[in-house]
């Protein structure tokens, strides 16, 4: 079967949205319902060995972010990766207004995934922020943030493309979340293969005595303690 924007869409609508916005809200994290078979997952998995696929390499150890490696794809991505992109915008984008009214923040997404890109790259924001992640025993990926430029949006979601406990143990999902004026929370996701999760890129509304606050997150990986953990990271702005 072709992987069209109607498919991407038809499968992006099986998750119950006010869930996983309750959960963002929750925890800054949700998962949606399945996106891409097995099958689909393994296809995307192989493209790590296609380097022309992508317009660089991240060695994640020479650059002392963990141990690991991100590539990232050429705006020529794969019908999958484009489609599922489109299909998941225009549901993370109430999200993303909500959290900007709560924050007392501007919202410039518009409606249209195409045009908030070529907002991207009027600003010089022009490079393609799709990543393939490949991880092995011993890897792990440091508390970070994708942020790439001035501009960004507020959301992004990963995907597994391996299942935990047949391919891979370890390797589960972090985020840290640094509370207004409280200790810092963490939490822990295994991710489903097939499955994604949303997760906020920067920080998400806190509720506080006072109104509401930003609380900084960042993610990461904990450590692959055996087999191959791989992912398709979607991020909804470009790279400078």
């Amino acid at each position: 079967m072709t992987f069209t924007l109607a498919e991407a869409r038809r499968r992006v609508a099986r998750t119950d949205w006010p869930a996983l916005s309750a959960g963002l809200d929750e925890l800054g994290s949700a998962a949606t319902g399945p996106l891409l078979t097995a099958a689909e997952c393994a296809d995307l998995a192989a493209l790590h060995e296609k380097p022309e696929l992508f317009r660089t390499t991240v060695d994640l150890a020479r650059h002392r972010f963990g141990s690991g490696e991100y590539r990232y794809f050429t705006h020529a991505l794969p019908a999958p990766v484009a489609a599922l992109r489109a299909a998941l915008y225009p549901r993370l984008l109430p999200v993303a207004r909500d959290w900007s009214a709560r924050l007392g923040r501007e919202a410039p997404w518009p409606d249209s995934l195409g045009d908030w890109l070529e907002r991207c790259h009027s600003a010089g924001q022009d490079r393609s922020a799709q990543i393939l992640l490949s991880y092995g025993p011993g890897d792990w990926n440091a508390l970070h943030r994708d942020v790439f430029g001035e501009l960004l949006f507020p959301l992004q979601v990963v995907i597994a493309l391996d299942e935990y406990g047949t391919d891979y143990t370890g390797g589960e999902f972090l985020m840290v979340e640094q509370r207004p004026r409280a200790q810092s929370r963490g939490t822990a996701t295994v991710l489903r293969q097939g499955h994604g999760l949303v997760f906020t890129t920067r920080d998400h509304p806190v509720r506080t005595r006072r109104g509401w606050s930003a609380g900084a997150m960042r993610h990461g990986v904990s450590t692959v303690r055996s087999g191959r953990r791989r992912t398709l990271g979607l991020v909804f702005h470009d790279a400078a």
